[in-house]
């Protein structure tokens, strides 16, 4: 009973200050240990000795890489998003056939004789209603 009475509004405030603050530390050095896995110009013995050092040293060893090697981590981010970027828009691509272009097959399958005239306009009615 006596702790909540001397918790007071500047307590929570501060403990919320903490909390954002931990989060904030985690989600850096999170960051900067998938980074070191991300990199293509860290030998293994490179990535194991800067683990090590974060393990070892967390706040100095996060804070030292950061500094060292903050903008090639900035790049590879970069690099990472933009080619998901391209995959999502290839796939897009791909995914989203329009009705002309399943009529230029269609059409083909037809002038090489592998459909009918029949099968052909039966096929682009149902391409061109959308099911």
């Amino acid at each position: 009973m006596v702790l909540a009475s001397t918790f007071t509004f500047g307590d929570a405030l501060l403990t919320v200050l903490e909390v954002a603050l931990l989060f904030l530390w985690i989600w850096i050095a999170i960051g900067v240990v998938l980074d070191i896995f991300r990199s293509h110009d860290l030998s293994g013995w490179g990535k194991a000795l800067w683990l090590l050092f974060i393990v070892v040293l967390p706040l100095l060893g996060v804070l030292i890489y950061l500094i060292v090697r903050g903008r090639g981590m900035h790049e590879r981010t970069a690099d990472t998003a933009r080619s998901q970027d391209q995959a999502f828009r290839q796939y897009v691509r791909q995914a989203a056939a329009s009705p002309a272009d399943d009529l230029a097959k269609l059409a083909d399958l037809r002038d090489r004789g592998v459909l009918s005239e029949e099968e052909f306009q039966s096929a682009k009615a149902k391409a061109l209603s959308g099911t």
